[in-house]
């Protein structure tokens, strides 16, 4: 039903949500085929919120309750995956480095978290006033930015293992070496800059609400 808060676009929304302690935990395995396991569980992840936004929007299942979970949904899975990153790229070896950073920068990650901490904080107020802030755009090209980045590192860490493992070098695997060093590390400084955009864009677009633009 379309009132219902447990229509399937929500129902999708909550899924991703139990799925990341999943996430979290394949990522922290020493395995291979178990890393490999967190980079296809993550994908499915990141694709239904592809997926439940474009059911609630088809079939006209947006909810207030949706608005509210969808993103909160986005921020636990950033969470069960940056977290084990930022310590996997500081582990020691030749795995733990993330192409094209190493390891993975306080800096980054206070910029990232404090950025969904102030937004959430600001989501709360507005919603103890009776407004509803969803996902705009920005926050959407964040998050997707995020995810490219995530989605690399993930990919990386299992591949990086095998390669140890079998010896591979030279041709074809410094080729994929480069070009995956050149996906993180642009992703990341791209996902930096939409973080900090879409904490503006959301203040400025709601500026109404603390008095400014009156």
């Amino acid at each position: 039903m379309p009132g219902s808060r447990l229509n399937l676009p929500n129902l999708i929304t909550i899924g991703r949500i139990l799925a990341c302690p999943v996430v979290f935990l394949l990522i922290m395995a020493p395995s291979a085929p178990l890393r490999f396991a967190s980079f296809a569980l993550f994908l499915a992840a990141a694709f239904s919120d592809l997926w439940d936004g474009y059911l609630a929007r088809k079939h006209g299942l947006i909810t207030d309750f949706g608005k509210l979970l969808d993103p909160l949904a986005d921020k636990f899975l950033l969470a069960a995956t940056f977290i084990p990153l930022f310590i996997l790229s500081r582990s020691p070896g030749e795995v733990g480095p993330i192409p094209g950073w190493g390891a993975l920068p306080v800096w980054v990650v206070v910029v990232i978290f404090g950025r969904e901490l102030v937004v959430t904080v600001f989501r709360s107020w507005a919603a103890g006033r009776g407004v509803v802030i969803s996902a705009g755009k920005s926050g959407k090209y964040k998050t997707l930015s995020q995810n490219l980045f995530i989605g690399g590192v993930l990919f990386w860490y299992p591949l990086r293992m095998v390669s140890l493992e079998r010896g591979w070098s030279g041709g074809f695997w410094t080729f994929w070496t480069w070009l995956h060093q050149g996906w993180v590390a642009v992703t990341l400084l791209l996902a930096i800059l939409l973080t900090v955009y879409s904490m503006l864009d959301y203040f400025w677009s709601y500026r109404r609400l603390v008095g400014v633009g009156r």
